[in-house]
């Protein structure tokens, strides 16, 4: 019996003019371009090409770094609503799937249900949700509150939620509409199930007037790392967007959530671990760096601080000498993992507030990668092979440019080495991540006539 040898899964993360914070400023940079749709076409028909698994829209209800006086210093301003944009995008793409971020905090499972269904069956399969639990100030002020709810009752919020919207989707079988036009049934109601939810956060009657989804489920994401977005991710999530620098870290952290896996009756090829990944592509690695502190020249110190204190949990570290050490620092009821890791890289780097300020508004706390396209395949496979990682999210420094550079040199390096497809498996996502599709709960063990 032979098996076909595991490929790294590829997700492109599209964010405006790209994951740096200073990209809009080159003269390269689309006019608008977190509001200029040609441009988002344009990254997923070419992401598609390239056969990548899918683009990764992320999202926030808010201004980021809203307040802050400088804050029209910033392009993470006005953006389209990210389900709006890939149902548009599922009519100029064909193959690749389209994930969107949608907050448990500030949203009810209906909604969500209801619209993640809308699009996987518009896309016929593509859909994906990347489930976030929101940790911003300003979210939480656009939503009735004051401070962000708790951290960890965010969390059995996120957990409740995510059984309500899965229960939503198995409202209808697979073969529930009938559709006889002889006889007159529209659907077979024995086939159809009311969920009637009540929980501690939710009550939800059901069922969802919409059937169910193409992949049974829409293949759910999840982007966090703390110890309970670990244990939520265990526990639902099939694709996890993480963010370990070193491979060291990164194989523990795959070590840890796979191991978990198994006591919720999962096996750990229903997770695919996609890290992400800022690469630079130069001619060399001094090249590469170049282009790099092109782009950290045209950060402005005026939104440089405030970039670092968000990812800080709020932490204001202009006061402190720059050159000096970075300070210890509590962590916060926001982001507790992405604070975690820049607190344990600037200890184990030495580095002092200045160095940490600068890494934060380039890569915000992202593995980089700077070399030629030989360079940066050769660390993706490291750890790849290495137990690191099932994929990567490529956060490309400036869009179009920095995608178009990976897609061009480094993906054909590694479809030479056998390590990337050089065409789709399947017509969905989830078969394209080599996921099972899910048994409706309902009709699992039932015999049809």
């Amino acid at each position: 019996m032979t098996t076909t040898p595991k490929k790294i899964r590829l997700g492109a993360f599209i964010q405006d003019a790209g994951h740096h914070i200073a990209a809009w400023r080159l003269p390269s940079a689309p006019e608008g371009a977190g509001m200029n749709f040609e441009h988002y076409a344009q990254l997923a028909q070419r992401a598609e090409q390239a056969k990548f698994d899918m683009v990764f829209l992320g999202d926030q209800m808010t201004f980021q770094y809203e307040e802050d006086e400088h804050i029209g210093r910033t392009t993470r301003t006005v953006t389209f609503e990210p389900l709006t944009l890939l149902s548009a995008l599922a009519v100029n793409t064909r193959r690749i799937g389209l994930v969107a971020t949608a907050s448990t905090s500030y949203n009810e499972p209906f909604n969500v249900a209801r619209k993640f269904a809308s699009l996987d069956h518009i896309s016929h399969g593509r859909a994906g949700w990347n489930v976030v639990t929101s940790w911003t100030q300003g979210e939480a002020r656009n939503f009735n509150l004051d401070q962000v709810i708790e951290h960890g009752l965010r969390y059995r919020r996120a957990r409740e939620f995510v059984d309500v919207v899965t229960g939503l989707w198995d409202s209808w079988e697979d073969d529930a509409l009938l559709q006889d036009k002889e006889s007159g049934l529209f659907f077979d109601p024995g086939r159809l199930h009311v969920l009637a939810h009540q929980g501690e956060f939710f009550k939800v009657r059901g069922p969802l007037n919409i059937a169910r989804p193409p992949q049974g489920y829409p293949v759910v994401v999840q982007a966090g790392s703390s110890a309970d977005g670990q244990q939520l991710a265990a526990e639902t999530a099939e694709v996890i967007f993480t963010a370990q620098r070193s491979l060291e870290e990164a194989q523990a952290f795959y070590r840890s959530v796979k191991s978990q896996m198994q006591g919720y009756g999962r096996h750990p090829d229903d997770l695919k671990i996609m890290p992400g990944v800022f690469p630079v592509v130069g001619e060399s690695e001094a090249h590469a760096k170049e282009k790099f502190q092109q782009l950290q020249e045209l950060v402005h110190p005026e939104i440089g601080w405030p970039i670092l204190a968000r990812h800080l949990g709020g932490f204001d570290l202009s006061s402190y000498p720059l050159d000096g050490p970075v300070p210890d620092l509590p962590l916060t009821q926001g982001n507790q993992s992405r604070q975690k890791l820049l607190i344990d890289f600037a200890r184990r780097e030495n580095l002092t507030v200045r160095q940490l300020y600068w890494h934060v508004t380039g890569t915000r706390g992202h593995w980089a990668i700077f070399g030629t396209a030989e360079q940066i395949a050769d660390q993706l496979q490291e750890r790849f092979e290495q137990g690191g990682a099932d994929g990567f999210n490529i956060m490309a420094p400036w869009l179009p440019g920095g995608l178009f550079e990976f897609i061009d040199h480094v993906v054909p390096v590694l479809q030479r080495r056998g390590l990337f497809r050089t065409a789709y498996e399947g017509a969905t996502l989830r078969e394209n991540l080599g996921l099972r599709r899910p048994a409706n709960r309902h009709a699992a063990g039932q015999e049809r006539a």
